[in-house]
């Protein structure tokens, strides 16, 4: 299978980066799978952030606690780094989508880009459970 056919969202990642000095967009599940990146990372590159940032967004969410007082949702994790940006959000039941930025981004228009992409995308970002490996469908057991 090629990247490109892999690669079905692609086209819709690279809608966030239209914002200036964003750079990468990588769709990815809870359990670190890839299910989307933009034009400009390579595949490889981008598994191997989307199995790093379900490690993020793990660890972000189990710190719930610790920022509101109380056992909250997690919704969103920025990560500052000298030379930019990680943006990382809800798309959907078990689907997160990151962005990646340089330090001159407009913060709130990729945020606010991040979240209109997740609102007209809808189900298309939601990501199944996984059973054994296959994802389940709602309504479905997860066996064959």
């Amino acid at each position: 299978m090629t990247d490109h056919m892999a690669n079905e969202l692609g086209w819709m990642l690279d809608e966030v980066l239209k914002v200036p000095e964003a750079r990468h967009a990588i769709l990815l599940s809870a359990d670190g799978m890839l299910r989307g990146h933009s034009q400009g990372i390579g595949r490889d590159e981008a598994e191997r952030q989307a199995a790093a940032l379900s490690g993020l967004q793990s660890i972000s969410r189990s710190t719930a606690e610790f920022a509101a007082g109380e056992s909250s949702p997690w919704q969103q994790t920025l990560v500052e780094f000298a030379g930019g940006y990680v943006f990382l959000v809800a798309a959907g039941a078990g689907a997160y989508l990151a962005v990646s930025a340089t330090q001159d981004v407009d913060m709130e228009a990729v945020t606010y880009r991040m979240q209109k992409l997740v609102d007209r995308l809808g189900k298309e970002l939601t990501s199944p459970p996984r059973a054994d490996g296959v994802p389940v469908r709602p309504g479905s057991s997860g066996r064959a």
